[in-house]
C-alpha cells in the first residue's frame, strides 16, 4: 500500500507535513502537489512528441483479463495521449454509485503512457489499496474518475498530467499522462 501512496497519493502529501514523514520524505520540492503555475511552466518547458495526427480514446487502449485478476494493459502508439481525464467501465459492478466521503477499497495497475511500462501494481502485491473518495489523498484524475463508480467495477482511467503529476515526481516523467486499470473492490467501511 505504501508504494501506492507514493504513486497516486500525492494530495495527501501536499495537505498536511505529517504525510511528508509518513511517505518517507523529507525533500518538500519532490513532495508537494503541482501548483497550476508549476503545470502550467512545466508543460511549456517539456519538447512534446511529434503528434501522430489524432487523440486517443479508450476504444484504443487494450486491456486483457477480468475483474479480480491482474489486467495486461496495451497502449497504442499510432495516437496522442487524451488532454482530458477518460473514464471507461470495462466490467460493470451493481449498487449505488460511490460518492464522495465514502472509503473505496480498490485494487489497481498503472501504466506510464511515453514508455508504456507498468510503474506499480496493488494486483501484483495481492494488497488492496484503501481511500477515501474525494479526500484529496490521491491524484485528482483518481478523486474525479471514480466518482460514482459501483462495487464490482472495473474501470479504466486514463489520466492526463494536469489531474495527475504535472511537474513529475516519484518515479513518473513530467507531463506523464498515466493509464489505470482499477477494480473496486468494497465501497464502504
Amino acid at each position: 500500500m505504501r508504494s501506492f501512496r507514493r504513486i497516486i497519493g500525492i494530495g495527501a502529501v501536499a495537505v498536511a507535513a505529517s504525510a511528508l514523514v509518513a511517505c518517507g520524505s523529507d525533500d518538500s520540492s519532490t513532495a508537494t502537489a503541482p501548483t497550476t503555475s508549476a503545470r502550467a511552466a512545466s508543460s511549456a518547458a517539456a519538447t512534446p512528441a511529434a503528434p501522430k495526427g489524432r487523440e486517443c480514446t479508450a476504444d484504443d487502449i487494450g486491456v486483457e483479463g477480468g475483474f479480480g485478476t491482474a489486467p495486461v494493459i496495451t497502449l497504442p502508439d499510432d495516437c496522442d495521449p487524451p488532454k482530458g481525464l477518460i473514464t471507461k467501465d470495462l466490467v460493470s459492478g451493481s449498487g449505488p454509485g460511490a460518492q464522495p466521503g465514502q472509503p473505496l477499497t480498490m485494487n489497481y495497475s498503472l501504466v506510464t503512457w511515453s514508455n508504456q511500462k507498468k510503474l506499480d501494481s496493488s494486483f501484483d502485491r495481492g494488497e488492496p489499496f484503501q481511500l477515501t473518495l474525494g479526500a484529496g489523498e490521491v491524484i485528482e484524475g483518481w478523486d474525479t474518475g471514480l466518482s460514482g463508480v459501483q462495487q464490482g467495477t472495473r474501470r479504466l482511467l486514463i489520466v492526463p498530467p494536469d489531474l495527475g503529476y504535472g511537474q513529475g515526481g516519484r518515479g513518473i516523467a513530467p507531463n506523464e499522462t498515466l493509464v489505470f486499470v482499477t477494480d473496486t473492490v468494497q465501497i464502504g467501511g
